[in-house]
């Protein structure tokens, strides 16, 4: 935990993981390198499919989504809760959900696949 001090106030960031795969949570945001966590895969036909992955040991309290789903950039797909907080995953961009990969009151561990998530 660091207490870092900016713009005159005071925020605490949290901070885990090994050297590698270092991911932060400040001010409601999960912050995780993606250099090393190719996230992105080619379907057939050269569609792309995302996959969400969960950032940290956490348990999901809602899935908002069902298959089929049509989202926006920025909606919330999946809240977590972790350390006593809640995370919302959201859609990095509009598209299509096509699977789904865990329920609500699941435990689940970091790069665990939880959404699917077709470019339109």
């Amino acid at each position: 935990m660091y207490r870092v001090e900016h713009d005159g106030r005071a925020d605490l960031v949290y901070v885990a993981g090994p050297a590698n795969d270092r991911w932060a949570f400040a001010n409601g945001e999960v912050y995780r390198d993606k250099r090393e966590l190719p996230r992105t895969r080619r379907a057939s036909g050269g569609d792309a499919t995302e996959t969400l992955t969960a950032p940290m040991p956490a348990t999901v309290l809602k899935v908002l989504i069902a298959p089929g789903s049509q989202v926006k950039s920025g909606d919330a797909l999946i809240v977590l809760e972790a350390m006593k907080m809640e995370i919302a995953l959201r859609a990095p961009h509009d598209g299509t959900v096509t699977a789904i990969n865990c329920r609500e009151g699941e435990l689940v561990q970091p790069d665990s696949v939880l959404v699917e998530l077709k470019s339109t």
